[in-house]
């Protein structure tokens, strides 16, 4: 890549000076595969504890009663951010609440990776390509402070 069209603010984001592109992906090596973790933009950081809200939302799909969800951080006086769940409730049985959310989480996460809220909406904000915007979904929560990632 040798840059973005008309983009030197862009371009000089993403580029080192060798020429190797920050694709904003977090990841890691295990036994010599890289796994890729979720974005750098999404990752939460809570009491030094990195989390990752694609872990999380793969829980809450795993719900019968969960039809979507995203993760979000949001700020927090005593941890920086804290985990913030939005779901789509699926429609089935009974009504879904907040307690039952985090509740399924703590069965198969740290703490610290548990939602402390959950927003309930009726979809997802979505670009054309399908996925979850949620810079959309943490504007609310950050207007007029400075995210300290992404």
């Amino acid at each position: 890549m040798h840059g973005y069209w008309e983009g030197p603010e862009e371009t000089e984001a993403v580029l080192t000076p060798d020429g190797h592109v920050r694709t904003g992906d977090a990841g890691c090596l295990r036994n010599g595969y890289l796994c890729l973790r979720d974005r750098l933009q999404n990752v939460i950081v809570s009491g030094g504890e990195n989390v990752y809200p694609v872990e999380v939302e793969r829980v809450l799909l795993a719900h019968p009663q969960i039809a979507d969800a995203a993760v979000i951080g949001v700020p927090s006086e005593k941890w920086r951010e804290t985990v913030r769940a939005v779901v789509v409730w699926s429609g089935l049985r009974s009504a879904l609440t907040e307690n039952d959310v985090i509740a399924c989480t703590k069965e198969s996460l740290a703490g610290y990776k548990c939602p402390t809220a959950v927003d309930f909406v009726d979809v997802l904000p979505r670009n054309p390509s399908g996925k979850v915007l949620k810079r959309v979904l943490r504007e609310p929560y950050w207007t007029g402070r400075a995210r300290g990632i992404g």
